[in-house]
C-alpha cells in the first residue's frame, strides 16, 4: 500500500449508514470511540453533482475529527485511493443493526 494510506470508514448513523473516506483513524483515549480524521472527499472533476456527496461535505465541514462510537462501527477497510462517499436510508428489510453495547453498572459504593 501506500505511504499515505486511505481508509473507507462505513458506520451507522440515525437509521442512515454513511461511507466516508480518511487518511488518519485511531483508537480515542475515550472509552469506545474510533478517532476519524482527514477526511477525504472527492475532487470535482465532472459536471454532475452528487446530492449525498455535497451533504457529507457540508455535515462534516470544519470538523477536525470525529469521533464514532465503537458499536456503531460496520467495517473499515485500508483502500487504494478514495471513491465517493455515500448516505443510505436503512429500511425495515434491512439486516443492518447497531451492536449491542453494554452500558457500565455503578458498583454500590461502601457506607
Amino acid at each position: 500500500m501506500s505511504s499515505n494510506p486511505v481508509f473507507k470508514v462505513v458506520f451507522y448513523n440515525r437509521d442512515q449508514v454513511y461511507e466516508v473516506y480518511a487518511r488518519a483513524i485511531y483508537q480515542s483515549e475515550m472509552y469506545g470511540f474510533i478517532e476519524v480524521e482527514e477526511f477525504v472527499f472527492g475532487e470535482r472533476t465532472q459536471l454532475v453533482v452528487d446530492p449525498g456527496e455535497e451533504k457529507l461535505k457540508s455535515e462534516f465541514n470544519g470538523v477536525k475529527r470525529s469521533y464514532i462510537p465503537m458499536h456503531s462501527i460496520i467495517r473499515i477497510d485500508e483502500v487504494e485511493k478514495e471513491g465517493s462517499v455515500k448516505v443510505s436510508e436503512v429500511k425495515a428489510g434491512d439486516k443492518i443493526a447497531q451492536f449491542p453495547f453494554p452500558s457500565p453498572v455503578p458498583t454500590p459504593g461502601k457506607d
